[in-house]
């Protein structure tokens, strides 16, 4: 088995149902088990363009699967919530990436590991050092990420919501 964590957007439609939805479903994948959620953060959307604010949060799993199927299993998901191909970094009902996968490296043109832009995004660093505080990426700890970029960008908005993280833990049990 290996561990692996995902990072889980949305900012259309109904946005808690939506991440609910998608673990459950992963959860129902052949080879994937959930171990760990995250917090439920609100954050301002990335990349430029207007939109609705996101609720993220981060995933922590075990999985028999390759790193393809993996991606394969996530972007069926996002299909099935009905995920449409709008503008890059333009809002969505769900969003899945996976974010690592027991420090595996690799590059392909589907998919990077650990994803490129992880270490720039608050609202990846944040959930993800919830759940995985101490896995290393670019040779230091998630936590140690998480603070600096918090320090770095304090007008970026990236805040627990503590309600809708309870909601989602109670529709998980």
């Amino acid at each position: 088995m290996t561990e692996a964590c995902l990072g889980l957007g949305a900012n259309l439609g109904d946005r808690e149902a939506n991440l609910c939805r998608a673990i459950r479903q992963l959860s129902a994948t052949d080879g994937i088990r959930w171990l760990a959620v995250s917090r439920v953060f609100r954050t301002a959307p990335w990349g430029g363009v207007a939109q609705p604010d996101f609720l993220n949060l981060c995933l922590r799993i075990e999985t028999t699967l390759t790193p393809q199927a993996l991606l394969t299993a996530c972007k069926a998901v996002e299909q099935d919530l009905g995920r449409q191909a709008r503008e890059r970094w333009g809002p969505r009902e769900i969003d899945i990436d996976i974010l690592m996968m027991d420090g595996a490296e690799m590059a392909s043109p589907e998919l990077t590991l650990p994803h490129p832009r992880l270490t720039q995004r608050r609202f990846v660093l944040e959930p993800l050092a919830d759940i995985a505080p101490d896995w290393r990426v670019q040779g230091r700890e998630v936590v140690q990420h998480a603070a600096e970029l918090r320090a770095a960008q304090p007008e970026v908005m990236c805040e627990p919501d503590p309600d809708a993280s309870q909601r989602l833990l109670d529709a998980l049990k």
